[in-house]
């Protein structure tokens, strides 16, 4: 039950439209004042209650309401989270300031205006950094004004030396630790965005491409002597958009090449993007290797072996056409707004060309691939298709990897055996 209050409480005021930043700012304000500044501002006007100083307790108890009913406030109003987060960064600017004024400027009570100094540190985690120095030399100010009051000092108060000592001592330790809570949260969630930053980059960028793009300003163009390339097509589209929903048909695609997607790291190779039912990905960019047709071949084959075998939405059965080609290419990035790695290259063109000839499951490859491949995976030949600006052109499909032949080793009888004829 704790922990369920715990959570309603740290969630009064988030919008369900709040961008995710925000709602991380509105949580931090709420458990800020609702389990920091306003327990701690009310345990001090206590405190001083007690201690004979009924000014300072009842101005600090004062603060601690007004910071709960800007809590509320957010809760009743979200969209207004702007202005509450100024009246509250303003309230505790002041807090300290009327509390130390309360007492009379003796040195052992001006450390309480160190509290001001919060406000200036909320300006930045609460999103208003373009304020900052406007609420540090406000704090500033306070603090000389604190000091430099002579006729609002007092010289004797109800509080002992070592009273006073500890309240000094509380004020700087208490001050220190809620500053360091504060960094510490700032430092962690700018790690968090820049990881998400991040991940999003290399969603979207092989990560040698990103790296590059985030430390040079250049073109990016290199040229590759041999890599792969692979076209997947989904046969009888159309027709299937005709009998599916628009929704059913994406979930259906979704659901095909996320089961691709899956397969990248495995394989290591490179996502290059996705066209309507067209899926796309290369091997040996950027990333160099010298078996780049081989994993993409195992690639196409698990790719294929799953349509075959797979049912997806409503039952529904499709079918895939791939096509493979190797050869020369260029990869890299082009434009400055929403850019995307691709290769270019005569190779690139026949690949395509393979799918777009091929048959619905099947892998349909060049000679040039059949070349790197052959002692590694079985492949039927099929004769010549007529390939747009190259002519004729030998084509094999896929069949399957080759099994590997593991040589038994010789039975004891037959050693036996032949130790004896020697």
């Amino acid at each position: 039950m704790l922990k369920d209050l715990f959570a309603w409480v740290t969630r009064i005021g988030i919008d369900p439209a709040d961008e995710l930043e925000v709602c991380l700012q509105k949580t931090l304000f709420v458990r800020s004042i609702l389990f920091g500044a306003g327990p701690i501002a009310f345990g001090y006007g206590l405190n001083w209650l007690a201690a004979g100083e009924p000014l300072a307790g009842l101005a600090l108890m004062g603060w601690a309401v007004l910071l709960v009913g800007d809590v509320v406030l957010l809760g009743m109003f979200p969209k207004r989270y702007p202005l509450w987060v100024f009246l509250g960064l303003v309230f505790i600017l002041l807090m300290s300031f009327s509390a130390v004024l309360a007492l009379g400027v003796f040195p052992n009570y001006l450390t309480g205006v160190l509290w001001g100094l919060l406000a200036p540190m909320g300006a930045i985690i609460y999103g208003k950094t373009g304020q900052t120095w406007r609420w540090f030399a406000a704090y500033v100010l306070l603090v000389g004004l604190a000091a430099f009051m002579p006729f609002y000092a007092r010289t004797n108060t109800h509080l002992t030396q070592i009273e006073a000592l500890v309240s000094s001592t509380f004020d700087i330790v208490g001050m220190s630790f809620i500053a360091f809570l504060f960094i510490n949260y700032f430092v962690a969630q700018k790690i968090i965005f820049q990881e998400r930053s991040e991940n999003l980059l290399l969603n979207i960028l092989p990560k040698e491409i990103a790296a590059i793009l985030k430390n040079e300003s250049r073109t990016i163009a290199d040229h590759y002597e041999g890599a792969s390339v692979l076209f997947a097509d989904m046969v009888g589209f159309t027709p299937l958009s005709a009998v599916l929903a628009p929704v059913e048909m994406v979930e259906l695609l979704n659901e095909a090449f996320s089961f691709f997607d899956s397969l990248l790291d495995k394989y290591d190779v490179e996502k290059i993007r996705t066209i309507g039912d067209s899926y796309m990905v290369a091997s040996g960019v950027p990333r160099r290797r010298p078996d780049h047709a081989q994993g993409l071949v195992r690639m196409a084959l698990e790719m294929r072996d799953y349509i075959a075998t797979h049912t997806f939405l409503r039952g529904q059965r499709v079918n895939f056409r791939f096509g493979i080609n190797s050869g020369p290419m260029i990869g890299g990035v082009i434009g400055r707004r929403k850019f995307v790695y691709d290769v270019w290259g005569d190779a690139v063109n026949v690949a395509s060309r393979m799918e777009s000839h091929g048959a619905g499951g099947t892998i349909q490859i060049t000679r040039a691939t059949y070349e790197l491949i052959k002692e590694e995976f079985v492949c039927e030949p099929r004769g010549t298709v007529n390939v747009k600006g190259k002519g004729e052109m030998e084509v094999w499909w896929v069949v399957s990897e080759k099994e590997m032949r593991i040589e038994s080793p010789p039975r004891f009888d037959a050693v036996k055996s032949g130790e004896a004829e020697r």
